[in-house]
């Protein structure tokens, strides 16, 4: 029976970052994983391959429609399945790094499927059927999401598809309807419209991106309409029906109403995701999950000693870099030292065009919490470098105590929205004042500057044309 410091159930950023963090840190460590490759849902079939056709699918865009005005004149063709094959490139490019890592830092990789079998042992069953027991000190669950399913709607990844089969259409729909207008579905819905799909979001609340501060929702919402992508908001889908050339839905408003009849070439589901713990053993160990899946903690500690769980598993943002945080934290806590993740700064990105990022409070959230603050806004209209690259849509915005001056919220669309939040998670670490960020001197012309004028406007003091 082989015995470790620490088992981690799940190889993805949440296991993998924590075993090469426990590897670092001197303890044996092993992870288990289902997949033919390490890196989990993000590396493999999320975040990594769809920031991959995001990326191409803009440039298709960018050639089509952008390039004539820049002086370039050309006349892009698509080629799917190469835009296929790089994807999958860059995947396995990133899962072979990961796997560098594990033997650099002496952490091993047992393939199989975990589950617990009681205090101290994890129960792995091979793809040979073979069952290993490995005997730890520490179980660390780490089995991240899976997409959430929808009464009458039957996912068959043919023609109704979620978020990994959205990534391997075998053609250019003629029409797409997504079910959800969350992250996921509207960068997914993003890539295909833009290599030519007409594009239908089925959304049953009143708005998109719920979470996301409603100002820049709004503003989002314009940018992709304007693009061609339609919205029904406040719609219920109740059934779904197949069939080899397409997909009739039955939607119907929440408000009450007539049902419509909406048919498309494809349907993509992406209604959100929910915790992957269902078959953990957890009964041997006496852990229940709550009604949703997720698993209750105490600073990563579950009720079970010596077991406890991270990322997706657990409450709080469905994010790959809280599931790194959370990795890092529960290791450096097992080896004996401090750790502590603060969930008010992690940042949240959509990473259509125009890109949508934000971190910490929503005006709407300061104004429930009856928090006194300033909002300073800053349109890329008026930023050098943005009038200069054509990329004017969207803005900056500040939000910042209004006695301390304390950066409380920041919200950023525009371009490279992504890579700007950054600067202010730092800025919010160290409970700056949005004069700190008024005050330094930032590169001229940067697209950063209008994250800088946003926060002088706090103070009514902007001053860039």
């Amino acid at each position: 029976m082989a015995q470790y410091d620490v088992v981690i159930i799940g190889g993805g950023p949440a296991g993998y970052n924590g075993a090469i963090r426990a590897g670092q840190l001197g303890l044996s460590v092993a992870v288990v994983e289902k997949r033919e490759t390490l890196g989990g849902t993000c590396l493999n079939v999320g975040c990594m391959p769809s920031k991959a056709l995001l990326h191409a699918s803009e440039m298709f865009e960018l050639a089509n429609k952008d390039f004539a005005t820049l002086g370039i004149e050309v006349t892009p063709t698509l080629n799917l399945p190469q835009m296929m094959k790089q994807k999958a490139e860059s995947v396995t490019a990133l899962t072979k790094g990961i796997e560098f890592l594990f033997k650099k830092n002496k952490a091993d990789w047992i393939k199989g499927m975990g589950r617990i079998a009681g205090p101290g042992k994890v129960e792995v069953t091979g793809p040979d059927g073979s069952v290993t027991v490995l005997e730890t000190k520490n179980i660390v669950i780490a089995t991240g999401s899976e997409p959430s399913g929808l009464p009458g709607v039957v996912v068959d990844n043919k023609r109704i598809v979620d978020s990994t089969g959205a990534l391997s259409l075998p053609e250019v729909p003629g029409s797409l309807i997504v079910i959800g207008a969350g992250i996921i579905g509207l960068e997914l819905g993003s890539v295909w419209r833009r290599l030519g799909a007409q594009v239908t979001v089925v959304e049953f609340l009143d708005r998109i991106t719920p979470g996301m501060d409603a100002e820049t929702a709004k503003t989002f919402q314009r940018s992709l309409t304007k693009q061609g992508m339609a919205f029904k908001l406040g719609a219920k889908v109740t059934g779904a029906k197949a069939s080899k050339t397409g997909v009739t839905l039955t939607v119907e408003p929440v408000a009450g109403g007539e049902i419509e009849t909406l048919t498309a070439d494809y349907v993509l589901l992406a209604i959100g995701r929910r915790p992957y713990t269902d078959g953990l053993g957890l009964e041997t160990v006496g852990i229940v999950p709550d009604k949703r899946g997720f698993i209750e903690t105490d600073h990563f500690k579950t009720s079970a000693p010596g077991v406890w769980a991270i990322g997706d598993a657990i409450h709080g943002p469905m994010l790959a870099h809280k599931a790194e945080e959370d990795s890092v934290a529960v290791i450096e806590l097992i080896a004996g030292k401090y750790a502590h993740v603060d969930y008010n700064l992690v940042p949240s990105v959509v990473y259509t065009y125009p890109e949508v990022a934000w971190v910490g409070k929503t005006e709407e959230q300061l104004k429930e919490a009856g928090v006194a603050y300033k909002a300073g806004k800053f349109p890329f209209t008026a930023n050098s470098r943005a009038k200069i690259n054509h990329e004017t849509e969207g803005f900056a915005k500040v939000l910042a105590d209004a006695t301390t001056d304390e950066i409380l919220g920041v919200h950023i669309i525009g371009p490279q929205a992504g890579e700007l939040i950054g600067e202010y998670c730092v800025a919010m670490a160290f409970r700056a004042a949005s004069e700190d960020i008024a005050r330094t001197v930032h590169p001229h012309p940067t697209r950063s500057e209008a994250g800088r004028q946003a926060a002088m406007g706090v103070e009514g003091w902007t001053m860039q044309a």
